[in-house]
């Protein structure tokens, strides 16, 4: 097995959440993108704003590292057309996966139509760019019941609009790592959760995104069944340590 082919090594800390300067951050996320290209991890997943720079840095040395971006991140609540728009400037700027969050809130108020339209518009705009979608439901705010439901929601759209070919570029993805939740509760992937969207997204991909922190919690997902791994500790799970931090 080749691991480094399933992880999406991530940094998505804006200058304030990182408590830096702009130029600071620039140099962390600098190193980030070195380091995948240096440890041939599948990708690098940074913010939107950042693309270019991994672009340029990307192709100078003619790595195949792909790059991956989140779209109305972190809370996901942004109109259609801001999304859409923020997307049509990631794939400008050099995106390979657009990651978009899921107004997973709107889908909790029963406002389907909307959440169908940005799923559709959304999958739409990233394939005719021949690029890969995931769809983000924030697993730490959803039960399990909305867990259920909301991962066979986007299976159930992606099956009406979309043609079985597209089925591999299409997923659905649990965190964005960025969700307060009470009592220190794991607001990334777990076991149970992932067990969840995987029989219910089926046959869309899934991607376990916070939480994977090791060598043993990266195989356990591969394992269940999981296509892809985002973490901010790619390089410790490598090494066969455990990444400190939060995703």
């Amino acid at each position: 097995m080749n691991l480094r082919s399933y992880l999406d090594s991530t940094y998505l800390k804006t200058n304030e959440q990182a408590n830096i300067s702009e130029a600071e951050n620039v140099l962390v996320v600098t190193e980030c993108i070195e380091e995948a290209i240096r440890e041939q991890f599948k990708l690098i997943m940074i913010r939107p704003d950042r693309v270019a720079l991994a672009k340029q840095l990307i192709e100078a040395v003619g790595s195949k590292v792909l790059i991956g971006t989140v779209i109305a991140f972190p809370k996901g609540d942004a109109n259609l057309q801001a999304k859409l728009a923020e997307a049509e400037q990631a794939i400008a700027d050099g995106a390979d996966d657009l990651d978009f969050v899921c107004d997973y809130e709107a889908f909790k108020r029963g406002e389907f139509e909307l959440v169908k339209q940005e799923i559709v518009q959304g999958t739409k705009l990233g394939l005719a760019h021949k690029k890969v979608v995931k769809w983000i439901i924030e697993v730490a705010a959803l039960n399990h019941t909305q867990i259920i439901q909301l991962s066979a929601f986007i299976k159930n759209v992606v099956l009406q609009h979309f043609e079985e070919e597209d089925f591999a570029s299409i997923f659905v993805k649990s965190s964005t790592g960025f969700y307060q939740t009470a009592n220190n509760e794991p607001n990334g992937a777990t076991v149970d959760t992932i067990k969840l969207m995987l029989e219910n997204a089926s046959p869309l991909p899934v991607k376990a995104a916070g939480g994977v922190r090791n060598y043993q919690d990266a195989i356990q997902m591969i394992q269940l069944g999981v296509q892809r791994i985002g973490t901010s500790g790619a390089k410790a799970i490598i090494d066969g340590a455990s990444a400190e931090g939060e995703y």
